[in-house]
């Protein structure tokens, strides 16, 4: 295995960073297929672009397709531990994106639809980033 390959799968975490990376790969995997698919009482890719055309992110449908599927495969991958720290970086932009095109003006707290779950998100996509997946992960498996 080349020397690159093994450092984007290696890890130095332990369990704790495995039960992150899976919780929140569990809420990005739900809010892209609200996305994608309209599940969990989501819009669906229609109703996704046209929200996102109304906040300025246009073409709505690419917009709609990049974040839902980024969300929902990079979710899923977070949740196996598979190239886990791409997946946290494309989860990291997704977050940066909603924190400072929809919440930000809003402030901190989320009755005031403010960003601090999208912070804690972006948290969460940072350490997987730093430490990689966890003992419990494809990548480990691989790895090693």
């Amino acid at each position: 295995m080349s020397p690159m390959i093994k450092s984007l799968l290696s890890t130095r975490a332990g369990y704790g960073l495995t039960v992150l990376r899976i919780f929140v790969g569990i809420v990005f995997a739900a809010h892209g297929s609200q996305k994608l698919f309209g599940w969990f009482g989501g819009g669906g890719l229609a109703g996704t672009a046209q929200w996102m055309e109304s906040i300025g992110l246009a073409p709505g449908t690419l917009m709609a397709l990049l974040s839902g599927g980024t969300e929902f495969f990079a979710g899923l991958a977070l949740i196996i531990g598979l190239l886990a720290r791409p997946a946290a970086l494309g989860l990291s932009i997704i977050s940066l994106v909603a924190i400072f095109s929809v919440h930000i003006h809003n402030g901190l707290f989320m009755a005031n639809n403010g960003y601090e779950f999208a912070l804690a998100l972006l948290g969460g996509t940072v350490a997987v980033m730093l430490e990689g997946a966890g003992k419990l992960s494809a990548d480990r498996a691989i790895a090693n």
